[in-house]
């Protein structure tokens, strides 16, 4: 008998899990971890994960563009605006995605969206 999708993602998570323990900067593990998170809709455990490869990946762009998502997706606007100001800082330039990426639908509505924006130019 075949295994569900959710009893899959369960035992690919306890895999990356247990690969976690065994090295903690192991890179790859924690963004398999945040995707299985974000697909299982577990938002908070998601920005945990993407915490730690911000941490592992201190100037890179897309680590903080995720942790700005994460952070709409809990509803801390303050802090989405804050690490997407980060992410445009270190070169995330991608003005197009930003502009269409449902993650960040309630960012758009504000003024201050509108100056991130600015800093794209």
């Amino acid at each position: 008998m075949g295994e569900s999708q959710e009893e899959r993602i369960l035992i690919e998570k306890k895999f990356y899990e247990r690969l976690a323990n065994l090295n903690s900067e192991f890179l790859e593990v924690f963004f398999q971890l945040s995707r299985i998170c974000l697909f299982s809709k577990k938002h908070k455990k998601a920005l945990k994960f993407d915490k730690k490869i911000a941490e592992l990946m201190k100037l890179d762009a897309i680590s903080y563009y995720n942790l700005a998502c994460d952070y709409l997706l809990i509803g801390d606007i303050e802090k989405s605006f804050k690490y997407l100001k980060i992410a445009i800082i270190l070169g995330f330039k991608n003005k197009k995605y930003i502009l269409k990426d449902p993650d960040l639908e309630n960012l758009r509505k504000s003024e201050k969206f509108k100056i991130l924006l600015k800093m794209l130019k």
